[in-house]
């Protein structure tokens, strides 16, 4: 009887598929963060400009 070999696993111990569905909620989350702290940024500028 052949032992049964399990597929790698990759770093992260996600599947392909899960991988890619963490992935597509990460680049969300993170547009919102960037948009966000962009949208902060203009605003401390805008009541306290340097010039």
């Amino acid at each position: 009887m052949k032992p049964v070999v399990e597929p790698p696993k990759s770093l992260s111990g996600l599947t392909p598929e899960q991988a890619k569905e963490f992935h597509e909620q990460f680049k969300v989350t993170y547009t919102a963060f960037v948009g966000i702290a962009a949208l902060v940024h203009l605003f401390v500028i805008a009541s306290n400009p340097w010039f």
